[in-house]
């Protein structure tokens, strides 16, 4: 007789595999980053392990929002939808204005706040923000997204957040689109609309580089590294560690280009230094890696007890998926570049914290299944 037929309740269950996979990303990404950073942090710190640390200190910092929304039950943020939407355009507003004391600056550009010890990327948060909306809006009007007006007015109602991120970061605005278009591709009946929406994407974007200058620099380097000068310098580097790597690299640690001629090789880069010690092996490697971690967020997000929560994961798996595209289109030349990190593996501070705090999401959407409904396939 089943659990059902004599009156009890189906075991709940945990994803322990994902959490595996995320540790081991975690711990993976240490062990390159220590690598990567060790020759910069010995010179420019006096301490080799000087960027290991603070990425240490950074992962600690994650566990408390990751456990915090593993715990809490997802439905809740149902309730705060509006507000994070609300709350994450106030704070990238309020970046934009030169406050000093309050809003820090790099590279030409704001987009830091400094609130006491604490400094955080509003941008970061308007990821997870408008993954929180955009799932409590979705699931209000499912039988609705048939009809592409209202794929047009639920773009007008995001337009907002996408416009004021996009005006000091315009990489992060077209993931946070992209996260926005593939939650409302799975919502809807209908696919064949969303040609119109992906146009719009690619016009908005075309607006965006054409209104700085540097970004059509970054175009340029892009189609012609070799004769960009500064510009196209990073990009010549990552590209000569990808290929010096070969079939099985150079070995842990023995990166050349990671000393001093890969700049920042510990952000956005740090995957050309993992082809370059670890060769086309330990690309393919990670590349799997990040495919098995999506591949148990599918899981769940199918098996999810209700559409919010299935919503949820879509849209911290799409989130993950489009930075590591991004990422490795990046460093391999597909694309201009973006300074997008390579998730749980690039040195960061805001975007770990907060991509932890998603991870805390979706381990919390699998605590709702019933085991019965996922032991067949999990």
């Amino acid at each position: 007789m089943s659990r059902r037929k004599r009156g009890e309740k189906g075991t709940t269950y945990f994803d322990y595999s994902l959490l595996f996979i995320l540790i081991f990303l975690l711990c993976f990404g240490l062990v390159m980053l220590y690598s990567s950073s060790s020759y910069t942090s010995a010179n420019k710190y006096g301490d080799s392990a000087h960027y290991l640390k603070l990425q240490l200190r950074n992962i600690l910092v994650g566990l408390v929002p990751m456990i915090f929304f593993a715990k809490v039950d997802y439905r809740i943020w149902r309730k705060f939808g509006t507000l994070a939407y609300l709350g994450s355009f106030f704070l990238c507003v309020l970046v934009m204005l030169p406050i000093p004391g309050l809003v820090r600056s790099s590279h030409g550009q704001s987009r830091w706040l400094n609130l006491g010890p604490l400094s955080f990327q509003p941008s970061e948060l308007a990821k997870i923000a408008m993954i929180i909306f955009l799932a409590m809006l979705i699931e209000k009007i499912p039988k609705q997204l048939d009809k592409f007006s209202s794929i047009v007015k639920v773009g007008a109602i995001l337009l907002p957040l996408l416009g004021v991120v996009a005006y000091n970061n315009l990489s992060t605005a077209v993931i946070i689109f992209a996260i926005a278009v593939c939650m409302l591709f799975v919502a809807s009946p209908r696919y064949a609309q969303f040609i119109g929406v992906g146009i719009a994407g690619i016009a908005f974007v075309v607006v965006f580089i054409l209104f700085a200058s540097y970004r059509s620099d970054r175009v340029d380097a892009w189609l012609h590294p070799e004769t960009a000068g500064d510009a196209g310098f990073q990009t010549l580097q990552g590209l000569y560690a990808i290929g010096s790597g070969k079939l099985f690299g150079k070995g842990l640690g023995q990166s050349l280009q990671k000393m001093g001629n890969v700049p920042e090789a510990q952000n956005d880069m740090i995957f050309s230094i993992i082809c370059e010690e670890l060769g086309l092996f330990g690309a393919i490697c990670v590349v799997l890696l990040f495919l098995l971690l999506l591949w148990r967020m599918m899981i769940i997000a199918n098996n999810a007890k209700d559409l919010y929560g299935a919503l949820l994961v879509t849209g911290v798996m799409s989130h993950i998926a489009i930075q590591v595209i991004l990422n490795i289109a990046v460093v391999t030349n597909t694309i201009p570049n973006t300074g997008v990190i390579l998730p749980f593996i690039s040195y960061g501070g805001t975007s770990l914290v907060f991509l932890m705090g998603e991870m805390g999401l979706v381990l919390s959407v699998s605590k709702g299944i019933r085991l019965e409904t996922i032991e067949s396939i999990g």
